[in-house]
Order: C-alpha cells, then sequence, then structure tokens
C-alpha cells in the first residue's frame, strides 16, 4: 500500500485573482462553490466513467475568509457509490487504506442522516409559535420580509454548461450565492458575510437555452444571524406556465462591524401563510445548526461530556454516536495487551486518551449477536457490573435511550448510574460490520440524583462481523474517560481477570439465547 493512490482522487490548485473576490478583496463564496463542484465532478466521473452531474451539496460551513494572491487547493475523491436514484447503476467503490475504509462507512450515516432531516425540520417547526418569537427580540427596528425579496433570471450560454449541455452544478450554486446577498443586504442595508449554507438538493438538469428563475427572500432574522431561502426554477420560454423546480437551499448570512464581530440585526416581519410557515422552519435550522455546533465543540476531556437529548439534535447526535464509534475503530497502532482462552485485549495510547479493544470469535450468526447485544435490558444478563439497565427512550427502530445502574462504586462511595444512547447499524454492503454504538447523553426526566454518581462514556459498543457462515467475529472498543480509567489499567496490569471473566460470560450468554432470536434473512 506504499505507493498506493486512491484512482478517483483529484487535485485542483487555484490562486485567487481580482476577478474572483468581492468588494472586500476577499475569494468570492460563488467562485469556491465553482471550484468545488468542478473537482468533485472530475473525481465522480472518473470512478463512474461516464459524464456525471451534481445531485445534491451537504451543508457548508466557511470558517476563514480567502484574500488575493494566496493559493486554494482543492482535493477530491470518492468516498462510496450509492445506486439508489441512479440511471446508471454504479460500480461498488473498495476502499484500500484505512482512512478510505472510515470514509467509506461513516458516508453511508452522512446519507442517514440526510434522508432523517427533513423529518426533524418538521416535527421542530410544528411547535414554534412566531408570536412569541418576535415579542423576545429587543430591537426597535422592524423590516417587513416582503422588502427583503429578490428575483433575478440568468440565460444559460455554452460557457454555462457541459459537453451533454447540461448547466453546471457549480455555476447555479454561484448565481444562487449572489441572489441571496443581495436578499441579506436589503434587511441590513450593509455588505452580508455568507457563513453556512445548508444542503443543495438539485431536483433536475437545466440546459443551454433554458432562463433559470432565482428568487430570494430573508426568512427568518435572528440576533446575530439571518437565514435566506433561495429557489430557483427553469423555462425555456416566457408564456410557459408549468416551470420547473430546479433547485432550493438555505443561507446563513452575518454582518460583521469593524472589529470583525457581528452585528444585532433588524427583527424581520414575516408574510403572513407560506412566510410564516418559512419563518418557523427558519428557526428550526437554526436550533439544528447551534446544537450541531455544541456536540462538536465538546471538549472530549471535559465534564460533562454527556450532550441534552433534544428533539432538534437527535438525528446528529445518533449520527456523532455512531461516527465516533467506527473512527475509534479504524484507527491504527492498536497493541495485543492480552490474551486468555481466545478472548484478546488490545489497548491504544493517545495523547490524554487510552482505549481498549476486546476481541473474540464465536460460533453464532452476526445478526443473532447483534439483535442480542443491542438490547441493553439484557446486559445485565451477562455483565456483573450492570445491576439494571431501564428502557427510558424508544426513539425508533434503530436509537434507544437507557438508564443504567452499575455496581461499580465512585470515589463518593456511592454506585454509578448513566443515561445511555444505544445506536445500532446493520450492515451497508458485504464486509461492513454491525454496529452498536454507546455514548453518554442528558435527559431532562432522568436528571442526576443525590443517591448516585452520574457516571458518563464518551465512546464505546460493539462491531460484529460475520467471519464464515458459522463463525462470527466480536469486537467490544470503550474509550476511556477519567471516571472509568482507574479500573481499565488495573485490568490491564494483569490485577484483575474482570474483563476476561465478563466475555466468557458474554459468549455463553449469546450461545444460550441465538435461537431464541427470530430474524429475516438480508440481501446486502
Amino acid at each position: 500500500m506504499e505507493n498506493y493512490r486512491n484512482a478517483t482522487e483529484v487535485q485542483m490548485s487555484q490562486m485567487v485573482q481580482p476577478c474572483h473576490t468581492n468588494y472586500r478583496g476577499e475569494l468570492s463564496i460563488g467562485q469556491l462553490l465553482k471550484w468545488i463542484d468542478t473537482a468533485a465532478c472530475l473525481s465522480a466521473e472518473r470512478h463512474a466513467g461516464c459524464s456525471c452531474v451534481t445531485a445534491s451539496v451537504d451543508d457548508i460551513y466557511f470558517e476563514h475568509t480567502i484574500s488575493v494572491g494566496q493559493v486554494v487547493n482543492i482535493k477530491a475523491k470518492v468516498n462510496r457509490a450509492f445506486n439508489s436514484s441512479m440511471e446508471i447503476k454504479l460500480k461498488p467503490f473498495i476502499p484500500q487504506t484505512e482512512e478510505e475504509k472510515t470514509e467509506y462507512s461513516i458516508a453511508a450515516e452522512r446519507r442517514r442522516m440526510r434522508l432523517a432531516h427533513t423529518d426533524t425540520i418538521k416535527d421542530l417547526s410544528t411547535n414554534s409559535p412566531v408570536q412569541f418569537e418576535l415579542e423576545n427580540r429587543e430591537c426597535t427596528s422592524v423590516v417587513p420580509a416582503k422588502e427583503t425579496r429578490v428575483e433575478s433570471v440568468e440565460l444559460i450560454l455554452p460557457p454555462h454548461a457541459n459537453h451533454q449541455g447540461n448547466t453546471f452544478g457549480g455555476q447555479i450554486m454561484a448565481w444562487m450565492e449572489n441572489v441571496a446577498t443581495i436578499a441579506a443586504s436589503r434587511l441590513c442595508h450593509a455588505h452580508p458575510t455568507l457563513k453556512t449554507i445548508e444542503m443543495f438538493h438539485f431536483r433536475g438538469p437545466s440546459q443551454v437555452g433554458d432562463r433559470l428563475l432565482f428568487k430570494a427572500i430573508v426568512n427568518n432574522a435572528f440576533k446575530y444571524s439571518m437565514e435566506v431561502g433561495v429557489c430557483v426554477e427553469a423555462y425555456r420560454h416566457e408564456m410557459e406556465v408549468n416551470r420547473r423546480h430546479i433547485n432550493s437551499a438555505f443561507m446563513t448570512f452575518v454582518v460583521l462591524n469593524e472589529e470583525g464581530q457581528p452585528r444585532t440585526l433588524p427583527v424581520l416581519k414575516p408574510e403572513p401563510g407560506d412566510g410564516q410557515r418559512r419563518f418557523k422552519e427558519a428557526s428550526a435550522r437554526q436550533k439544528i445548526r447551534l446544537d450541531r455546533k455544541y456536540v462538536i465543540s465538546c471538549k472530549h476531556t471535559e465534564v460533562p461530556l454527556s450532550v441534552p437529548w433534544d428533539q432538534s439534535n437527535k438525528v446528529y447526535l445518533s449520527y456523532n454516536n455512531v461516527t465516533a464509534l467506527k473512527t475509534l475503530v479504524a484507527k491504527a497502532n492498536w497493541v495485543l495487551a492480552s490474551e486468555r482462552d481466545k478472548v484478546k485485549m488490545y489497548t491504544l495510547e493517545e495523547d490524554k486518551f487510552l482505549s481498549i479493544r476486546i476481541e473474540m470469535t464465536i460460533c453464532i450468526d452476526a445478526m443473532r449477536a447483534f439483535l442480542l447485544l443491542s438490547d441493553l435490558r439484557r446486559r445485565p444478563e451477562w455483565d456483573k457490573h450492570y445491576a439494571s439497565s431501564e428502557l427510558v427512550q424508544h426513539v425508533d427502530k434503530d436509537d434507544m435511550i437507557y438508564h443504567v445502574i452499575s455496581r461499580t462504586m465512585s470515589e463518593e462511595k456511592k454506585v454509578q448510574d448513566f443515561v445511555i444512547l444505544v445506536s445500532r447499524r446493520k450492515p451497508c454492503s458485504r464486509g461492513d460490520p454491525y454496529v452498536v454504538a454507546f455514548r453518554s447523553v442528558t435527559l431532562p426526566t432522568h436528571p442526576a440524583k443525590p443517591e448516585y454518581t452520574r457516571g458518563e462514556t464518551l465512546c464505546s459498543g460493539f462491531c460484529i462481523w460475520q467471519e464464515t457462515e458459522e463463525l462470527a467475529k466480536i469486537s467490544y472498543y470503550h474509550q476511556a474517560t477519567s471516571g472509568v480509567l482507574t479500573y481499565i489499567t488495573t485490568n490491564i496490569a494483569g490485577l484483575s481477570s474482570s474483563f476476561h471473566s465478563t466475555f466468557q460470560d458474554c459468549e455463553q450468554f449469546l450461545q444460550k439465547n441465538k435461537d431464541s432470536i427470530a430474524i429475516e434473512p438480508e440481501i446486502l
């Protein structure tokens, strides 16, 4: 693998010229989107072996500005190939390096999050009163939403399209950014700065000779940011009644003062009907963005590690839970610490973390093991460290929250309890493991109580591979936090046989109960 290079990888370097910049001499976001789209398209075509068009772009966050004279390096490569919604059935992408295997696995989680996003927004916006939000803004300046409305028409010419005549996705995104910026400036009467773009989704192609109608309006204005909605419609002739919906996106802007800090924005008065719906949905999207930011910014070495479980962040927390475990699984430099009766223990030391992996191969169907181990209510049957485990919230078929009371005593001489999110995933393709991921969360219904010491787990769980028709490899991973570090290091030092006996009990539990689990055959 020393000389291996991903055949789909594309690297592009562009020097920022004055023609690429905005009024501040910074690289235009629209131009950057064009370059990103071009690199991604070239990578996709290398894999597909035919012409490709952009179908969607995940959320984009802009952290820093880029100035004239600087060089932008863009790298694109295929992480995974899916077949749904594709006119051509793509050949599977086979990851080679550990990094590619991690990206391949996590790509499925991002796709899952995209598919659930619409339902999350709908749930949140249902109970979001417009009047309450308006009354809680301390600002005397009010701008009617209709004053921010912008419409623009672009004629698609040959330079805007590929050799098949389809408009470049990056060109459409650049035009969308331009019209959104104009709408934002009408609210603040200043030059706005784009901070985030929420997923572009292309609903259909447009060709040379089409007219594209861009519609933009400020959906909601918060204290320091505003959301602009942009919609794109295509038509061939002015008299066409049924215009084609090409794309839509939501862009978040801020207005910076001379010190580079966000300015307070005017209150937006939404239009009745559809305007109020957009107003409430913008509030829901802002809540999701803030919750995501909170999850990402949590320092793994600080307490509390658990994140509040909420309707707005449930999809992202589930994604974060599974992704953290898959990332831990893919790490290199695991060291075999001990082996006893076919139960192997590996350790991984990095920075302030100590992680363990306990591995065994047993005669069981992987899916049966997956179903038994993902039901935390049954954990006390084989793990003597669990006194009880109660299912307190059945989120959906793949995510459950449990309240666990352990037998482990804290430094305060109290029993520890945990509130744990269990996220489980079946394989997306052959060779993928079954995944059962654990992490602590906070539930208002289950606050910390004085008789317990609230414990926390950052990242742990099972990965289960079907090795042969009869054998499955089961690996348990745990990233140690301060609360369990002493217990883990004691086991590693060989002063206790706790780990070994626990996983022997786990094997006996699986063998005893494997025939009680009914499973349906799966086609991968």
